[in-house]
């Protein structure tokens, strides 16, 4: 019976059989972990997978989520489609050769059918090589076409200008530039002064060209006001002409119900109403008494 079988006092010992195998069961685990991880890949949300075998790019892009690959001679390169934002400054001449700088933010994304051929000619990052240059130069043509003062004022025109000729220069197909936002727009400090007082003379102008406007609507208006009154009077004085008792009428409506008072002429200063002045005037009229005249003398008569 073999001692060992059942301890003894080597039992510490291990055993070299065994210890080889323990040694090959794990590294052979080992590689198969390492040959698992090489054989999958996994792309992540929003962003889609370019395949380079030994060199060689696949031409289709890799989906979102998880594959299998050649083991150590495929790698996957994963290329972002969400829409970016990359700032860059920019320098142009106006029509009237005045320096103008800004501040460019510029939104792209890369459509998923171009992931692969961008890989292939900007390593994936289009901006510096291609979209850059794009924008600077077409600000260039269009800031090359107004004058500062109208860069200033129309901005918005500018930028949208911009935007289309950066378009047509990139391909709309190719890369997707989403929009220009331009900031920090910087003249020099005698442009800024000048369009500074050429804009507050322009207010001054037309706060002038308001007065002299309302002026104007002011004086036709009082005109219109006064052909309207003279015509209104004409017509109330025909009105009148044709029918005299319109008056009788008027006074009745507006009468208060009491008699007005009539002052006498003269120093008499004597205060009468319509009614006692209508009774005096429809009472007989008495004859005045003449003061007595003297007589004449009767001639004397003859004695027979």
């Amino acid at each position: 019976m073999n001692p060992r079988a059942f301890g003894g006092p080597n039992d510490g010992d291990l055993d070299p059989r065994t210890a080889k195998r323990a040694i090959g069961v794990g590294i052979l685990l080992f590689v198969l972990v390492v040959v698992a991880s090489s054989a999958t890949y996994v792309v992540q949300p929003g962003t889609r997978g370019v395949a380079v075998t030994l060199g060689t790019v696949s031409p289709g892009f890799k989906p979102e989520g998880f594959g299998f690959k050649q083991p150590f001679v495929t790698t996957i390169h994963p290329i972002s489609i969400r829409q970016r934002t990359r700032p860059m400054p920019a320098e142009c001449y106006s029509s009237d050769l005045q320096q103008v700088k800004m501040e460019v933010h510029v939104l792209y994304r890369i459509p998923e059918t171009s992931v692969v051929k961008i890989f292939q000619e900007y390593a994936g990052e289009p901006f510096d090589n291609l979209i850059a240059p794009r924008v600077q130069e077409a600000l260039k043509e269009v800031a090359a076409t107004q004058s500062a003062e109208q860069i200033v004022k129309r901005r918005e025109d500018i930028k949208t200008r911009a935007l289309e000729l950066a378009r047509r220069k990139i391909g709309a197909d190719f890369l997707i530039v989403t929009d220009l936002v331009i900031y920090n727009l910087a003249l020099s400090s005698e442009l800024e002064t000048a369009i500074e007082m050429k804009m507050v003379q322009e207010q001054e102008a037309e706060k002038a060209k308001f007065t002299q406007l309302k002026a104007q609507i002011e004086a036709d208006t009082a005109i219109i006001r006064a052909k309207g009154e003279a015509e209104a009077i004409q017509v109330r004085g025909a009105a009148l002409r044709a029918t005299p008792d319109f008056i009788k009428l008027q006074i009745l409506q507006n009468w208060n119900g009491r008699s007005p008072l009539v002052v006498g002429g003269g120093d008499s200063n004597v205060m009468l109403s319509l009614e006692e002045l209508g009774r005096r005037a429809a009472a007989p009229a008495t004859p005045a008494r003449s003061p007595t005249a003297p007589r004449a003398p009767t001639p004397p008569q003859k004695t027979r």
